[in-house]
């Protein structure tokens, strides 16, 4: 990317009044939004505070109901994501829109366009021998892909199926891919969700090049160590509107809470020490399983979870946390392998059976709504299905239902509109707040907790975590799967790490590192860091 020479006093691009309506629901109310040439600009907010409609917008997916876009002080309408690519504007998408069985290269020329003739611009002459050579020469292709990304500090092997390469790798064919296309203005949503610590500090070094070469860089995140370690300015978004644009240098994560959500928050995880007796509650043994497609997902993995603590499991996307919890669950069977709680043999058995066993077993799906809950059903109904499992006899008591699901409200803070109010019409945090709510009260023994704050604004999650911890003083045993490396140290007694279904390890949460939990993900054991192999 050549460096733009604009004059900085003129934003890459700003947004003006950007109001956006869904039926009744405003979700842009009057938003004033830019960015400077060569700036990375944190774009923050909670959850439905209108930070994905007002990108969308800016993207071209949706039009506005009022307001305008300029890019670099011309007037834009978009009609069509392809109008903001033409314009200049690239988004990554939390979701990589790679096609897995085409090589990195094919990805990339795919949906490039020819330049404008005997424009003189350097990275204009590249594009046009890009596409020159597709079709006659790949090898060509490949070197002038590798020559191009080479500019950012960005390496991988254009020849290889998208479907081959790791996750940081696709995020880096997709940055590429924008970059081609001649985008100069770059959004990334959540880009550090599915990464080790070591490749997010990668990321960082490729968008400070980046940005120093002329891009302006819209960087959405949650994560307020990153913001306030890469960014240069902030715009916090609230309830749909615009609050305020800051200086990261001259602000604290507490004062970007206090903005996000309207008052000042505790930022801190009161742990509690776990039951010095050890107490072994689950019993993994050997637990192995492959998908439908022969593919495997757990390899011969166990470990063990005790009374009154908190075993955090970190992993990356796909690294057998999911079949690890419906293993336990009863959703699905291991190949090989046995599953114990309190010394009795669960593996195998049906979900119901367990519960009949006596063992109270709280899973939080990653599908809430698929798994989680019966969609059509409210609060009060969804809480009699799970109720009526662990009640002898045929008669159940409404008048409990209903009591315990004003209790889970009020505690959790549930906006609803009635206790039968269908699920499937609150926000995905509510829905969230009343699966943890009906598992947490059937007082179990055994939680699993997977992604317990996916979807949660920071409030909610910190209600979540002391919730957690209160069950870990009632002597629960918690398994509690993440992706937030500092949750998981700040939240958990000890933490297995899971690299593509094998237990790479567990450390001790109060003594371990990022970078050293960052290794194990992506491949290296406990025991071969011990002794100084690292494969990062």
């Amino acid at each position: 990317m050549e460096s733009i020479v604009r004059n900085d006093l003129h934003p890459a691009f700003s947004m003006r009044g950007i109001t956006k309506m869904f039926g009744t629901v405003l979700a842009n109310d009057s938003v004033d939004f830019e960015v400077l040439p060569g700036e990375i600009h944190a774009l923050l907010g909670e959850n439905g505070s209108g930070k994905s409609t007002l990108m969308n917008v800016l993207s071209g997916i949706y039009r506005p109901d009022d307001g305008q876009i300029e890019v670099y002080g011309e007037l834009k309408e978009f009609r069509s994501p392809g109008d903001a690519i033409d314009s200049g504007i690239g988004m990554i998408h939390q979701h990589y829109k790679l096609a897995e069985a085409m090589t990195a290269t094919e990805n990339i020329v795919a949906g490039m366009k020819k330049p404008p003739k005997n424009s003189g611009k350097k990275d204009d002459v590249l594009r046009t021998d890009i596409l020159r050579y597709a079709s006659r020469s790949p090898a060509k292709t490949q070197q002038k892909i590798i020559e191009f990304s080479s500019r950012f500090g960005i390496e991988f092997d254009p020849s290889i199926p998208a479907g081959q390469l790791s996750v940081s790798q696709k995020q880096s064919v997709e940055i590429i891919k924008v970059l081609l296309r001649g985008a100069s203005i770059l959004i990334l949503d959540e880009p550090t969700a599915v990464l080790t610590p070591q490749e997010a500090k990668k990321l960082f070094s490729v968008l400070r090049k980046m940005a120093a070469q002329g891009c302006a860089i819209v960087f959405i995140s949650h994560k307020l160590n990153e913001i306030m370690a890469l960014c240069d300015r902030v715009t916090v978004l609230r309830k749909g509107q615009s609050i305020e644009t800051c200086t990261v240098s001259e602000i604290d994560a507490y004062d970007l809470v206090e903005k996000m959500v309207g008052r000042k928050i505790n930022l801190s995880i009161n742990k509690p020490d776990p039951d010095p007796e050890r107490r072994v509650c689950l019993d993994v043994k050997g637990l192995t399983y492959s998908d439908s497609k022969s593919v495997p997902k757990l390899d011969n993995l166990s470990f063990t979870t005790y009374y009154g603590e908190i075993l955090g499991v970190a992993g990356l996307a796909g690294g057998g946390q999911k079949e690890l919890c419906e293993s336990i669950a009863g959703i699905i069977r291991p190949q090989q392998g046995d599953i114990l709680v309190d010394n009795e043999r669960i593996a195998g058995l049906s979900p119901r059976d367990i519960t009949q066993k006596g063992v109270a077993m709280c899973f939080i799906p990653e599908d809430r709504l698929g798994m989680g809950l019966v969609a059509s059903m409210g609060i009060e109904e969804n809480i009699l299905l799970k109720e009526y499992a662990l009640t002898k006899g045929p008669l159940i008591r409404m008048k409990d239902a209903t009591t315990k699901a004003e209790q889970i409200i009020n505690e959790l803070e549930i906006k609803t509109p009635g206790l039968k109010h269908p699920v499937r019409m609150l926000s995905g945090g509510n829905i969230q707040k009343v699966i943890l709510g009906r598992e947490i009260h059937l007082n179990p023994k055994l939680m699993i907790a997977a992604y317990a704050v996916r979807g949660l604004d920071i409030h909610s999650s910190y209600t979540i975590y002391n919730l957690l911890n209160e069950q870990k003083q009632k002597n629960v045993s918690v398994l509690y799967i993440g992706e937030d490396l500092d949750v998981l140290i700040d939240l958990c007694d000890r933490i297995m790490v899971l690299c593509q279904g094998k237990n790479m390890g567990i450390v001790d949460a109060s003594s371990t590192t990022k970078e050293e939990i960052g290794q194990m993900m992506s491949g290296t054991t406990l025991e071969e860091l011990k002794r100084g192999v690292s494969y990062v």
